[in-house]
């Protein structure tokens, strides 16, 4: 209790103005979260996509070149983000969660941790992780929420649909239904301009939750007009209009003086879907599956008062450590719950820690789990089998190895078993069709096969 006085006293007096921006002051912290966004659907990951304030952040930083995020669909990745710890401990391992589920209330997040460092915290945008009202927000650690519950929804108001009163997809300011003009994703960026207005004389994390690039494919017409000669002209629209809000973030924190000390992350919950346009090669895969374009992701880190800009960080890194590294940012020695299973990335990226940040990550949605261990990969399919890859050598996985390495093979599924011995019962499950659709696509990449079925309306056509 006196560490956490302590803290709540450095963070008083330093919500003096003109001393918020001191390196030795606790730092704001802003997670940015891109949904359903291809690995190579940045400039700074070398695409011709326009995203010059993304671009501009990731320079100002450090980008990690093996990072990945723990699930490969929205609401276990968003889970295992915002606890620091594998969601699979707490059943979060299906997507979607039914009415009366959501993530586990014992769990806590990022939001209850910078609370007890004297944080004002704040979600703007795409929730998922329960729709009732132990799990809104408000009861998980943020003091303001401007978003929807669900997973999806229209990017402009719809008062027939998405935005009647009660429905998990209205557009909520707390508890309170909010209807808006205009575009969300545009939305969603001047409500977290409004957010750090609001708190630039004391410390704040901000969990800004775009819903973009995740279908419906909504764009404005002018950005459409903009790339109207661009193949992917939808994804590119959509794009470019969360970089634009991603820009006014970034110019508000030089406004107010902020952009020194203060922390941002920025990286998508998941690869790119197969149903939005988006590109993860170099890698194998997409959204929902187990090779490296389903859970591979494009990953910064800026903190300029402490962290030297125009780097490139190689070693394997989670999504699991933005939890870490933001309470260790804010000088909380003590994780306020269950152990995590994320690490601080600080002394990593300025060369005080020489090892990498991790050794071993591991991934499971029902039937499809997999093991990272250095540069190997084992990947599992309950019913199928097992495929193993150097991804030093073949980053497309396209060179199983189990044949010609089952030493090797074996030391990896006996560490993936002894990971999933520390693990529950999943909570829910997905559909049978989902299920199936999964399995197949499964199926079909581990045996270098194009994929041509992508949702259950793909299996009614192929059992007809």
């Amino acid at each position: 209790m006196k560490t956490i006085t302590l803290l709540a006293a450095l963070c008083l007096v330093c919500s003096i103005p003109g001393c918020r921006n001191r390196s030795d002051s606790p730092p704001n912290i802003i997670l940015i979260l891109a949904d359903d966004a291809g690995y190579a659907d940045f400039g700074f990951m070398g695409s011709d996509m326009a995203t010059p304030n993304i671009d501009r952040l990731a320079k100002s930083g450090v980008v990690f070149t093996d990072a990945h995020i723990t699930a490969t669909v929205c609401s276990p990745s968003r889970a295992g983000l915002i606890t620091g710890r594998y969601q699979q401990r707490f059943g979060h391992e299906a997507n979607i969660p039914p009415p009366d589920l959501g993530m586990d209330p014992s769990e806590k997040t990022i939001g209850d941790a910078l609370k007890l460092a004297g944080y004002t915290t704040g979600i703007i945008g795409k929730w998922h992780l329960g729709t009732s009202d132990q799990f809104h927000p408000n009861n998980r650690g943020f003091d303001e929420f401007w978003g929807f519950l669900g997973g999806s929804r229209s990017y402009f108001f719809n008062e027939n649909k998405e935005d009647r009163e009660g429905q998990d997809k209205e557009i909520l300011h707390n508890h309170t239904h909010v209807d808006f003009n205009g575009y969300l994703t545009d939305e969603f960026s001047k409500q977290s301009i409004k957010f750090i207005e609001e708190n630039r004389d004391r410390p704040f994390f901000l969990f800004l939750s775009y819903n973009a690039v995740h279908t419906p494919m909504h764009a404005k017409e002018a950005d459409l007009e903009k790339f109207k000669e661009y193949p992917r002209a939808k994804l590119a629209a959509m794009t470019w209009a969360m970089d634009q809000g991603v820009g006014m973030v970034l110019d508000k924190l030089e406004k107010e003086k902020l952009k020194e000390n203060t922390l941002v992350f920025f990286l998508s919950d998941n690869g790119g879907a197969s149903n939005n346009q988006s590109s993860n090669l170099p890698l194998k895969g997409f959204k929902g599956n187990k090779f490296e374009g389903g859970h591979r992701t494009s990953f910064i880190l800026s903190w300029p008062a402490r962290v030297k800009g125009e780097q490139k960080y190689d070693g394997l890194t989670s999504s699991l450590d933005i939890f870490a590294t933001s309470i260790a940012a804010a000088g909380l020695g003590n994780t306020p719950g269950k152990p995590l299973d994320g690490v601080n990335l600080i002394p990593h990226i300025t060369g005080n820690e020489p090892t990498e940040p991790h050794r071993n990550l591991y991934w499971r949605k029902e039937k499809m789990a997999a093991v990272r261990d250095g540069d190997y990969k084992l990947i599992r399919l309950d019913g199928y089998g097992y495929r193993l890859y150097n991804l030093q050598d073949d980053l497309g996985e396209t060179n199983d190895l189990s044949e010609s390495q089952p030493g090797l093979m074996n030391e990896l599924k006996a560490s993936l078993e002894s990971w999933e011995s520390g693990l529950m019962t999943p909570l829910w499950a997905e559909s049978d069709p989902w299920q199936r659709v999964t399995f197949e696509i499964h199926k079909a990449l581990m045996e270098n096969r194009e994929v041509t079925i992508k949702s259950p309306e793909d299996l009614i056509k192929l059992d007809h």
